[in-house]
């Protein structure tokens, strides 16, 4: 095992990717061999067998740890070394590096492989009959694949595949897409509920991870669609922004705050559905795993029942109000008296003389770019103006959404469950990637600093 240990801290070391560098550069260096007290170079099976099968996730991680402490402390002291070492800690970017690129997500790309296997394997199934020639987990492997080259389709990415997995047997792009197509939307969900709650299961092993928070509820969509939708007109609704465009809407619920932002669950909109329908099926599952304590959500969630819904489960909320007449109204008196901070208490109404009480929180903006009554905005909150600070932790799931469709494989397909599939798995993949960054930050300093994307 301590040879072992060696010749993958010496692959660790040179940052090859594939255990074939690491046997040609033992069979062209015998003396590091004999050193090593190898009798024989290994064969590239018996290698990959021993660091994907044989090693444990903690010797795996360990391994890549003592690598980069080595390259560092060599490079401090004038040793030359095999390659740059990453002084920085995973998403840790200058400020001026307000998203993610493309770099930083392939130079997470072995860590979020490793854990995929860990997270997604025991969770995801296809339901397939015993004996197929093509592992299951081959098809995981290929949609990861997929996900961490930006805009990469199912054939395109299934022939590059080939080159790049130590699998004898790799599906083909279009039998990728025949086999998620039979998956239904019910079982995507579930298996992703799996998937998280053993994600979540993991990074809470840390002391600096608590299994609770602030959770943000939003809805995103896919680029316009700009082709013949007729027949799923139910499925390729609208914008958010009621444009005359199209497009596949898919809604969230999402840590946020000083937790990892993990994406709980994730769901697609269908036409008619609504807000509240779409607010109680995500917080029915964030609760499942979580402990909730607030809810923040975008204006378009302003509902009354919505509010009083969430109310009923002891949860408090913050969601801005979109400004009616009255709140115009005030608004204007407060301009006038230049006072930047006002509340009041309001009484929603349910319906058959049922209320929902809130608080109304007036604020001014800094710098704002109106001079009338444009300068102030409105907030709901059942626990009163002390939770506002909160809402500004909100824009994490829109720098989210961004990061969540870098990680979607692309498609023309208008198969309704294979577009949910793909954002679904791009979820997990970027909750996987934010919680590896907890996983290193503790395993390097201790302590996890949340990071800004």
């Amino acid at each position: 095992m301590a040879q072992l240990f060696r010749l993958f801290l010496l692959k660790e070391l040179h940052g090859w990717t594939h255990e074939t560098a690491l046997r040609t550069y033992l069979t062209h260096h015998p003396e590091l061999c004999e050193q090593l007290g190898l009798e024989t170079v290994p064969d590239q099976s018996t290698l990959w067998r021993t660091w994907h099968e044989r090693f444990t996730a903690d010797l795996r991680e360990t391994i890549e740890v003592a690598a980069r402490t080595i390259l560092i402390k060599a490079q401090d002291v004038g040793v030359t070394v095999p390659r740059e070492p990453e002084r920085q800690l995973p998403f840790q970017r200058d400020e001026e590096e307000s998203d993610t690129g493309d770099q930083a997500i392939l130079d997470e790309a072995a860590s979020i492989t490793d854990h995929v296997s860990r997270v997604v394997f025991p969770a995801f199934s296809l339901n397939r009959d015993d004996g197929c020639e093509i592992h299951e987990n081959a098809y995981w492997d290929l949609q990861t694949h997929l996900g961490l080259r930006d805009g990469l389709a199912a054939n395109e990415g299934a022939r590059s595949f080939v080159y790049e997995t130590t699998r004898n047997r790799t599906p083909l792009g279009h039998a990728h897409r025949d086999q998620i197509r039979n998956l239904s939307i019910e079982q995507v969900r579930e298996m992703y509920r799996r998937a998280v709650n053993r994600l979540l299961d993991e990074v809470a092993e840390t002391e600096e991870f608590f299994r609770a928070g602030i959770a943000a509820i939003d809805i995103t969509e896919a680029d316009p669609f700009k082709g013949d939708r007729t027949g799923h007109e139910d499925e390729i609704i609208g914008t958010k922004e009621k444009t005359d465009e199209y497009a596949y809407q898919w809604a969230t619920v999402q840590l946020v705050g000083n937790a990892v932002p993990i994406v709980l669950d994730a769901r697609p909109i269908r036409k008619g559905e609504t807000r509240l329908e779409i607010v109680e099926d995500l917080l029915n599952s964030a609760e499942d795993l979580v402990h909730v304590d607030n809810v923040l959500m975008d204006r378009e969630f302003d509902s009354q029942h919505i509010l009083e819904m969430i109310s009923q489960r002891g949860l408090s909320y913050v969601v801005p109000k979109r400004m009616q007449t009255s709140e115009k109204a005030q608004a204007k008196r407060l301009l006038r008296r230049d006072q930047s901070r006002y509340e009041t208490e309001r009484k929603l109404h349910l319906g058959k003389n049922e209320w929902h009480e809130t608080t109304l929180i007036y604020r001014r903006k800094e710098d704002a770019e109106h001079d009338d009554h444009r300068q102030y905005s409105v907030f709901m909150s059942n626990r009163g103006s002390g939770f506002l600070t909160e809402y500004g932790y909100r824009w994490e799931i829109e720098s989210g959404y961004r990061s969540i469709k870098r990680f979607m494989a692309a498609t023309t397909s208008k198969d309704f469950g294979l577009r949910f599939f793909y954002f679904a798995f791009a979820c997990l993949l970027y909750s996987i990637w934010r919680a590896v960054d907890l996983l290193v930050q503790v395993e390097l300093t201790g302590e996890y600093e949340h990071s800004q994307l």
